[in-house]
């Protein structure tokens, strides 16, 4: 999870490219800040997704195979 200053950063930065412009430092800080955010938004996603079982309306598992390999890498290790 990304810490609450670099929440507030990101978000300081936002409201001030809308409102002026971004210095480059600031604009390479919000560019690097961004990718920090997303990389952790999707490593958490794909965390909660290999938690995920899926189940028909008749109750068989029709979880995609990937996911279940990939749940059972996991667990490997």
């Amino acid at each position: 999870m990304l810490s609450k200053d670099k929440l507030a950063r990101i978000n300081e930065l936002a409201k001030k490219a809308k409102t002026s412009r971004l210095s480059e430092e600031e604009a390479k800080e919000q560019s690097a800040l961004r990718a920090e955010y997303l990389q952790t938004f999707r490593s958490s996603m794909l965390n909660t997704l290999k938690g995920v079982t899926i189940v028909d309306p008749l109750g068989n598992d029709v979880t995609p195979k990937k996911l279940k390999n990939e749940r059972d890498k996991n667990n490997l290790h």
